[in-house]
């Protein structure tokens, strides 16, 4: 993947150039506060989080598919780092993130970027919002300024330790992070330019260190002073070990990496009317989270907020991406001492937010009202977000989501005898001309509707073996309304036509769509039947049905189930050569 000029680059010239500078400070300049919460509540250092958003922040935006995608640390990450540096370490953590690089990089080469938009929305709101609910929690503690903490993974462990150093709230903590608070809120009214999240994090800062320093923890008594330097590069060491112990971890990463970019990119799409490349945006992903460790960079994916903002600043390529990195780099550079001395209070009121922002809590309410089997997956998501771990929520959600998938479609395959309609101008079949009087004992149709898949494949089985036990000369099945066919769902016709044949039974198919017939071609079970028995039309197939039966027979036969019947059955055309033979 090289830069190029075309494409998302094209006409670009010295205006554009001066709207993306804009554009990079201001966005810039709103990550910078993000990328130290989010990293603070991951677990690590905050300077990790600002290696995060210029290093992958520049990256996305060069490689990535979207046109103005900004990439670094999410909310969305944090329960899941959390625990993982809490598990396995924060050297761990570099290389669950390097890994989960490749897997994004090869997701894009192999173009799965449009598999990850096929994970059910009621397990993406349930784990969104449960994320939402651990981040807004684990900021209760540096909001009331407790200290003396333990922290733990479990969701209920963390909450008895709130209860349990409740004593320990400190007001001037709590001044503090109102003060952030209100600014936050406030900002946005007065103007959509500023970001409400730094003034709010400049202005409390500065009270408390006027009105009462040493009062309330800040990042350097907490985690030391944030150094004014480049990070250096660091290779971790990749055992294969580590590989196997990581790969789960890894996966998550890739997967929540994968979904938060893409959708993402989508809301881009849908404020900038551009079109993003999803598969070169996993890439892109990729390539950022494989080089983001190596500087001490925790795990990055696509930030739907700071990608609104460029956006609306006037952003006009993936340029303005890579300024707001430099930017990152640059406060970085010239002014980490003074983050040094930001509160942690003033911290906790701008990932609460976030977390309110995130909830999709509109939605979440939504789907429970519709009282489905929806709202069951939805509930049990979230909750074993918050209870256990995103892991094991997304894995019950699927599963819970592909058992309800497969109990609906098996609902909607239908099987049902059918005979040519008199009265209709084509003689279309139908059902409702079957009876116990009109039913031909030699030729059995069936009209065959929904997917034959793995969940159903069973009970269509049973419905058409049932017909057995009439001694019919010939089975027609009519397909035309089977869009989908499976290896299972092939291996029971199979097994249909075999115990059809020991009977002596022929069996022909009509009407039946591309995919499933090139999945008979592919098991087989297309020369098993037979090419000849294989009918675009029904009618024509019917025809052929009719030139396969016994007419001593049909002499006498009352049932008239064909036009053809009344002079098949009549004994004085015994010895007459009908135009069926």
């Amino acid at each position: 993947m090289k830069l190029s000029f075309r494409g998302r680059f094209q006409g670009y010239n010295r205006k554009k150039f001066q709207k993306d500078l804009v554009s990079g400070l201001i966005v810039g300049i709103v990550a910078i506060p993000l990328g130290m919460a989010f990293a603070i509540a991951s677990g690590v250092k905050p300077e990790y989080g600002l290696y995060t958003t210029f290093v992958a922040g520049i990256l996305i935006s060069l490689f990535g598919g979207s046109k103005f995608q900004i990439g670094g640390p999410t909310g969305a990450f944090i329960p899941i780092l959390f625990a993982i540096v809490m598990q396995y370490g924060y050297e761990n953590l570099l290389i669950a993130g390097f890994m989960a690089g490749v897997i994004l990089l090869f997701m894009g080469i192999f173009k799965l970027g449009g598999v990850i938009k096929f994970i059910p929305r009621p397990v993406t709101i349930g784990f969104t919002t449960g994320i939402a609910v651990t981040i807004f929690t684990g900021q209760i503690a540096n909001f009331l300024g407790l200290h003396d903490l333990q922290k733990h993974q479990e969701f209920l462990s963390n909450m008895k330790e709130l209860g349990i150093h409740i004593s320990t709230i400190n007001l001037y903590s709590i001044l503090t992070a109102v003060i952030c608070l209100i600014l936050i809120l406030l900002t946005p009214r007065v103007s959509s330019k500023i970001p409400g999240s730094l003034v709010g994090l400049l202005l409390s800062a500065v009270v408390a260190s006027l009105f009462y320093p040493d009062k309330v923890a800040t990042i350097g008594s907490t985690y030391g002073a944030i150094p004014n330097s480049l990070p250096s590069v660091h290779f971790p060491e990749l055992t294969m070990e580590r590989i196997q112990l990581l790969i789960k971890p890894a996966l998550i990463i890739a997967m929540l990496g994968g979904i938060e970019s893409l959708l993402s990119a989508v809301v881009a799409d849908g404020m900038s009317r551009t079109r993003h490349n999803s598969n070169r945006e996993l890439i892109g992903q990729g390539i950022a989270n494989m080089i983001t460790p190596l500087f001490g960079g925790i795990p990055a994916t696509g930030a739907i907020a700071r990608t609104a903002t460029n956006i609306k600043s006037g952003a006009e390529s993936p340029f303005s991406g890579i300024f707001h990195g430099i930017v990152v780099l640059l406060v970085l550079l010239l002014f980490a001492p003074f983050a040094s001395s930001i509160p942690l209070a003033s911290m906790a009121p701008i990932l609460m937010v976030v977390a309110w922002n995130m909830s999709e809590r509109k939605e979440f309410a939504h789907v429970l009202k519709t009282k489905t089997a929806d709202s069951v997956v939805l509930l049990i998501t979230f909750l074993l977000t918050v209870f256990t771990d995103l892991t094991t929520a997304v894995e019950v959600g699927l599963l819970l989501s592909v058992i309800i998938f497969v109990k609906h479609m098996s609902g909607l395959l239908s099987t049902a005898k059918v005979l040519p309609n008199p009265s209709d101008k084509h003689e279309h079949v139908a059902a409702h001309i079957v009876t116990e009087q009109h039913n031909c004992p030699q030729i059995s149709i069936y009209t065959v509707e929904g997917a034959l898949f793995f969940g159903v494949a069973n009970a269509f089985e049973k419905s058409i073996m049932d017909e057995i036990h009439t001694n019919p000369k010939l089975l027609l099945l009519k397909m035309r309304n089977v869009p989908y066919m499976d290896t299972t769902g092939a291996a029971h016709l199979s097994r249909i036509i075999k115990h059809f044949s020991h009977h002596s039974c022929n069996v022909i198919i009509s009407e039946l769509p591309k995919q499933p017939r090139h999945m008979l071609k592919k098991t087989g079970l297309d020369a098993t039947i037979g090419q000849k028995n294989f009918f675009d039309n029904t009618g024509d197939a019917v025809n052929f049905a009719l030139t396969k039966l016994n007419l001593s027979q049909c002499l006498g036969c009352k049932h008239y189930a064909f036009r053809e019947c009344k002079h098949l059955s009549d004994p004085r055309v015994i010895n007459v050569r009908t135009p069926f033979d």
